[in-house]
């Protein structure tokens, strides 16, 4: 399972119980939780979050909640379907930071209070007071990473630097290349690639953009955030877009395939927890929280799924070869070229055109 993996069986997983741990992955749509169950506990999360039996099993021991889960494929997903009615059954979401932002300023998320949390004070100061939620007031950071180019170096001995490359190597490559299928983190690379902001407000040059696009567009095979994986496998591509835990989980399986953080620079990406402002169950949000603020389970995290931490304990206690990782954690100079995808507000209508153009012409 990968980090924006969508359960593609999903109605063949429904009411699936992985004994002993607690854990169901459930179409949680078709079940209300009672309001103030303590004994149970709902997510609606990205499906790698949910892969380590291990960690999930450890919390019902300590705790007694059953956990139970439903999974999307991209934030705008979970984002209409929240905003929709219907989040009712979540207690804890795992929205990016830009959309924290959005569903903050729709009224959607329920203020963190603090003083039930513990181990707060271990993350990373640049994870303490994020731009996008000043004093981690209404979230709390779960992971974080880069997006960039995966490529398979036994057909590109000549490896990509920037996102540039795509164009110039756009014959051979043709029909061998996917892009995500996310008109921010997709327009925001060829924004990023022509000397811009990956959060651009200017008309001008978002359609510079949409024409740079369409250009690449009859080389690229597919815009497509999961089925990439088997695809470039299976070599039938050569080279995709994707998300840094993605491409380090197959990096680590077979080393032929390498991770690019292209030199123009790239999105630096948190992910995070949220407890909606209808959570009906808020005391088991906060007992989940805390369990994955402990050191050792984020550090977890790192070691069986490719996650970065944002735990400073978590990440003194790792082995060399993870803290040493510079796809997992990319050194400063790297980081100062990215932008963090933010909140753009009714801009976020002028890329949805262009992006719906794009995929259509």
């Amino acid at each position: 399972m990968f980090r924006r993996q969508f359960i593609q069986t999903i109605s063949a997983c429904a009411g699936l119980t992985l004994t002993g741990c607690g854990w169901r992955l459930a179409d949680v749509r078709a079940t209300t939780p009672i309001k103030g169950s303590r004994d149970q506990l709902y997510l609606y999360t990205w499906t790698q979050y949910a892969d380590e039996k291990s960690i999930l099993k450890n919390f019902t021991t300590q705790t007694g909640i059953r956990l139970f889960a439903d999974v999307y494929e991209s934030n705008d997903a979970m984002l209409a379907k929240v905003q929709a009615g219907g989040g009712g059954a979540y207690s804890v979401i795992y929205p990016s930071d830009y959309v924290v932002e959005q569903m903050l300023n729709g009224g959607l998320l329920a203020k963190i209070d603090s003083s039930r949390l513990i181990g707060l004070e271990n993350l990373l100061p640049q994870f303490q007071n994020p731009i996008y939620d000043p004093n981690n007031s209404h979230s709390i950071p779960f992971t974080w990473g880069t997006t960039g180019l995966i490529y398979n170096s036994e057909i590109l001995s000549q490896p990509p630097e920037d996102w540039e490359y795509l164009w110039q190597n756009r014959d051979r490559l043709t029909k061998r290349i996917t892009l995500l299928d996310d008109k921010r983190e997709v327009m925001g690379a060829v924004l990023k690639m022509l000397g811009y902001s990956y959060n651009s407000t200017q008309e001008r040059e978002i359609e510079q953009a949409y024409n740079k696009l369409q250009e690449l567009k009859p080389a690229i095979a597919a815009f497509d955030t999961d089925a990439w994986r088997n695809r470039i496998l299976a070599g039938d591509l050569y080279i995709a877009m994707c998300y840094s835990g993605d491409a380090i989980k197959i990096t680590k399986e077979n080393p032929k395939f390498k991770y690019v953080i292209p030199k123009s620079g790239t999105s630096l990406w948190t992910d995070t927890m949220v407890i909606p402002i209808t959570a009906p169950n808020p005391d088991g949000a906060y007992e989940w929280i805390n369990y994955i603020l402990q050191p050792d389970v984020s550090a977890k995290f790192v070691t069986t799924q490719s996650l970065a931490t944002p735990n400073r304990l978590a990440f003194e206690s790792l082995p060399a070869r993870y803290q040493n990782n510079t796809s997992l954690f990319p050194p400063e100079e790297v980081l100062e070229k990215c932008d963090r995808i933010a909140d753009i507000g009714d801009v976020d209508a002028v890329y949805e055109r262009y992006w719906t153009k794009l995929k259509s012409g």
